[in-house]
């Protein structure tokens, strides 16, 4: 599933829209993880893209007449075509703009989604319980000392908690807690206020790191001009069972928290 920096390089993909009018709206496939509303040919008709914006995962399109809230769910991507390309079988909605670019949702497994939010997307129910950025400065190491506080759940799966903090997914939490030098399955209230600043510290150069390389590819993931990500190639632990560790050596090793494959080094996270 596409985590925060892929999300993140998709909408600096895209951002060169901002600005254009939508010609048209064509809904090849309206049954994805909810219905796409039926009335967005109507409603973006003429319409001017005035934003590109993302919330943890969701990025948010502001036209002058609302928002679309768009997901791309578990291996969804939008493209940027520069003209008019035939689409395919997985090619389920265009934003057509009168430039004759294209925004294309293609999603194989039709996890994704395309919403209608109207003139405050932040009031709707998928965005209004997130929790702060993670790269923004309200996500400090006191305030992750403080969230956590009565949490006896593994330190891992409270990260990849949105109402807690947005966009931190299984690789880039099993690769924040390895930079940090904290075991994945260390319950959360035990943590100290210094190893909370180390972990968000962590959590936020560890994103850094990954928008810089352009995202992880690892099935489905493209940017919007059809460019992998490299940051994979980086990997402390992720995906990496049985390997050496890149710090000291022993074998990578894998288990499973929340029904996620959770990979750690048991010399390196204690």
């Amino acid at each position: 599933m596409p985590e925060l920096p892929e999300v993140e390089v998709t909408r600096r993909g895209l951002e060169p829209l901002v600005g254009a009018t939508v010609a048209q709206v064509v809904i090849r496939q309206p049954s994805m993880r909810w219905p796409i509303p039926s009335h967005l040919p109507q409603t973006l008709q003429d319409a001017r893209l005035l934003e590109l914006a993302r919330r943890g995962k969701y990025l948010i399109a502001r036209f002058d007449s609302g928002c679309l809230i768009l997901h791309l769910g578990m291996s969804g991507r939008l493209c940027l075509l520069e003209h008019a390309v035939p689409p395919e079988k997985h090619d389920h909605f265009d934003l057509q703009f009168a430039d004759g670019r294209i925004m294309r949702l293609r999603d194989p497994r039709r996890f994704g989604a395309v919403l209608w939010a109207g003139q405050q997307p932040e009031t709707h129910s998928l965005l209004n319980v997130l929790g702060p950025e993670p790269l923004d400065a309200a996500f400090n190491g006191e305030f992750l000392y403080q969230a956590i506080r009565h949490r006896a759940s593994p330190i891992k799966t409270v990260i990849m908690d949105s109402h807690l903090v947005v966009g931190v997914g299984n690789i880039y939490a099993s690769e924040s807690l390895f930079r940090a030098r904290i075991h994945p399955q260390t319950p959360a209230k035990t943590l100290s206020l210094a190893q909370c600043e180390r972990l968000v510290q962590e959590i936020k150069a560890t994103l850094h790191d990954a928008l810089q390389a352009g995202g992880s590819s690892l099935r489905d993931f493209f940017g919007a001009d059809g460019n992998p990500g490299y940051f994979q190639q980086t990997y402390f632990v992720y995906a990496r069972a049985g390997e050496p560790c890149r710090i000291c050596h022993s074998p990578i090793q894998v288990t499973r928290l929340g029904q996620r494959s959770t990979f750690y080094c048991a010399s390196c996270q204690k």
